[in-house]
């Protein structure tokens, strides 16, 4: 779910409560971002015992940090920040900071088409650059087949095989629901460069689905 402006005053609320030592405000918050921290965090590690270490590394984090934070971005934004970080961190201690490391380099790399060049008409074709194979239906139901628990699962397996940055991109777009400019300040990239990822990652995704339902 995007985040509201309700959200984030909520949040706010419950921080200023964090600070004054309110131990049901921090469970509120834990009750609020445990599973999307962690759903980031496998992104990092594939392992849910070791996602599990980070998040609650995460947490410690917020509890050593309140008198730092300065409260310029929100609470949910620093929180993921803190999270991104310790799995930058870990990964790094295990020898995989590679992965991790080059959002930006993924960005700007050359990739594959978002659609295979195949499926459009040549250019000596009287309709170029127009569908030779054009888009299959997915048949009226098509919301109902995307909700199916197939076809969630499908995604999610689709996603586990994306390289690294388009996994943590479409993450946080299309499973948490978060706007452009939060995605592009917790991973610090740039707004084009975040756009580029989520395109792949989607154009990927989309492509399993449509040879799934074909």
């Amino acid at each position: 779910m995007p985040m509201t402006s309700q959200r984030v005053d909520e949040d706010a609320d419950l921080f200023a409560g964090l600070k004054r030592g309110d131990e049901a405000a921090f469970v509120t918050l834990v009750q609020r971002y445990q599973r999307p921290l962690l759903r980031l965090a496998i992104v990092y590690c594939r392992n849910l015992a070791v996602a599990e270490e980070i998040v609650q590394d995460t947490w410690l984090g917020v509890i050593r940090g309140i008198g730092r934070f300065e409260e310029r971005a929100t609470f949910k934004t620093w929180l993921f920040q803190i999270l991104v970080n310790r799995a930058r961190t870990r990964a790094a201690q295990e020898g995989r900071a590679g992965s991790f490391s080059s959002l930006e380099e993924e960005a700007e790399a050359a990739s594959e088409p978002a659609v295979p060049p195949e499926r459009f008409r040549g250019a000596d074709d009287k309709w170029a650059n127009n569908w030779a194979v054009p888009p299959q239906s997915w048949g009226e139901s098509s919301d109902a087949r995307l909700l199916a628990a197939e076809t969630i699962e499908l995604v999610k397996q689709a996603i586990s095989t994306l390289p690294p940055a388009q996994q943590q991109v479409i993450t946080l777009r299309d499973i948490e629901g978060w706007p452009a400019e939060d995605v592009c300040n917790v991973l610090t990239i740039s707004e084009t460069n975040q756009r580029v990822l989520l395109h792949r990652a989607r154009s990927r995704v989309r492509a399993l689905l449509e040879k799934h339902f074909k």
